[in-house]
C-alpha cells in the first residue's frame, strides 16, 4: 500500500515548527537565567568598588574596627562593634524599657505579676537562690532569709543554697511550703576579695554537681542585703543582670570597668552598654554555669599574668555580659542603697536594698 497522499507534505512543516519552538524556548531560558546570573546588579555585590554607594548602604552610627586581641569568652574575635550607648534615662525624664537587642528592662508597671505567676506555676519551676555567708558575713544571713521568705518568689518552690565556712551558725528560719534551705560547706579565705572571686568557681562547680538536677533557674545574690518589696518571677529569663544603682544614669566613660588591656576583664572606653552589679544576677542553670565558668577561667588567666581586675568578679561579669547580652535587665529597683542614694521619684519601688554596715569592720575581720 502506498503512502497516504499528502503525508510528507503535511508532516514536514509540523516537525520544523516544533524544532523552531524548542529553539526559541532555549534562547528565552538562556536569556532569562543568564540575565539573572550575569546581570550588573548581581556582579556588583562581589565586585563593588570601595566607597561606592556608601551614603545609602552605610549603617547609621555603626563602625567596624579591628580588634587586636581576643576575648577569653569567645576565642578569637577579628572585629568588634562600636555603637552609641543605650541611655537608661531618656531626655523626657522617662526610663528605657527595652534594650537595643530587644531585652526587656524590668521596672514597676512593665509587667502583670498575676499573668506571670500563672505561667510559671504551669511550668512547675523551682528557683535556686545562692548566697555566701563567709566569716563575719554570717551576721547578715538571718535577715536575708527572713525577708526572702516574705518577698522572694512567693508562691513558688525555692531552694536556698547557703555557702558558708560556719555551717553550725546558719540560723533556723521558718520556711513556707515547697521551700528548702541547703547548707554547702566551703572553705573561708583570707581576703574578702578572694571570697568574692571564688564564688564564681564554686557556683559553677555546684551547677555541674547538683543545681542542673535540682532547680530550673538560679539567682545569685549578696548576703549583706535585704528584700524590701516583691521580687518574683518577673526577673526570670535565660540570663539576667541588674543595673548598678550608682551608674544607671552615667555615661559609659564613667563606668568603673577594668580599663587595663592586660586583663581579660578589659573593656575599652568606647564600649559598654550598662554597668551591671555583681550582687544580683542569674538565669537558667545552664546559662549561669556558662557565665560563672567563663568568669572563673578569665580570673585564672589574669592570676597567671599577675593581674587582678579592679572590681574582681564584678569586672569579669561586666565583660561577660558585654559579649553575651542578657535576655533581661533588671532596673535599679532590684539593687539599691537608700542610705547613699536616697529615694528618687523615678524609683516606684525599692525591692532589694543594702543593709547599713561598716564595710571596713566586716571585710577585715
Amino acid at each position: 500500500m502506498g503512502p497516504t497522499p499528502g503525508y510528507h507534505l503535511a508532516g514536514k512543516p509540523q516537525y520544523c515548527s516544533l524544532r523552531l519552538v524548542a529553539f526559541l524556548l532555549i534562547i528565552l531560558l538562556f536569556v532569562f537565567f543568564g540575565a539573572g546570573v550575569l546581570s550588573p546588579r548581581m556582579l556588583m555585590l562581589g565586585t563593588r568598588q570601595e566607597g561606592a554607594g556608601e551614603a545609602a548602604g552605610k549603617p547609621i552610627s555603626l563602625h567596624v574596627v579591628t580588634l587586636p586581641r581576643y576575648s577569653v569568652f569567645k576565642g578569637h574575635l577579628p572585629i568588634r562593634m562600636v555603637y552609641p550607648q543605650p541611655k537608661v534615662l531618656t531626655p523626657s525624664k522617662d526610663v528605657l524599657v527595652l534594650t537595643p537587642w530587644l531585652a526587656p528592662i524590668v521596672w514597676e508597671g512593665t509587667f502583670n505579676i498575676d499573668i506571670l505567676n500563672e505561667q510559671f506555676r504551669v511550668q512547675n519551676v523551682t528557683i535556686g537562690l545562692t548566697v555566701f555567708a563567709i566569716k563575719k558575713y554570717m551576721v547578715f544571713l538571718k535577715l536575708f532569709l527572713e525577708t526572702a521568705e516574705e518577698h522572694f518568689m512567693v508562691g513558688h518552690k525555692v531552694n536556698y543554697y547557703v555557702f558558708t565556712d560556719r555551717p553550725a551558725d546558719v540560723p533556723r528560719v521558718p520556711l513556707r511550703g515547697g521551700r528548702r534551705l541547703l547548707v554547702l560547706e566551703v572553705p573561708g579565705a583570707a581576703r574578702w576579695q578572694d571570697v568574692s572571686m571564688r564564688r564564681m568557681e564554686m557556683i559553677g562547680s555546684f551547677c555541674a554537681q547538683r543545681f542542673l538536677r535540682e532547680v530550673d533557674f538560679l539567682v545569685c545574690a549578696d548576703v549583706d542585703m535585704r528584700f524590701r518589696d516583691h521580687v518574683g518571677v518577673e526577673i526570670l529569663s535565660q540570663l539576667f543582670g541588674t543595673l548598678h544603682p550608682g551608674f544607671y544614669g552615667a555615661a559609659r566613660e564613667a563606668f568603673t570597668y577594668e580599663r587595663r588591656p592586660q586583663s581579660r576583664a578589659h573593656i575599652p572606653r568606647d564600649q559598654g552598654d550598662f554597668y551591671y552589679m555583681g550582687a544580683f544576677f542569674g538565669g537558667s542553670v545552664a546559662e549561669v554555669h556558662r557565665l560563672t565558668t567563663a568568669c572563673h577561667q578569665a580570673m585564672m588567666a589574669d592570676w597567671a599574668n599577675g593581674i587582678e581586675a579592679v572590681w574582681h568578679d564584678e569586672s569579669h561579669l561586666n565583660r561577660y555580659l558585654l559579649d553575651h547580652k542578657p535576655t533581661k535587665v533588671l532596673s535599679p529597683e532590684y539593687m539599691w542603697d537608700e542610705q547613699l542614694l536616697g529615694w528618687p521619684a523615678i524609683m516606684k519601688k525599692l525591692r532589694y536594698v543594702a543593709v547599713p554596715k561598716d564595710h571596713q569592720e566586716i571585710r577585715h575581720r
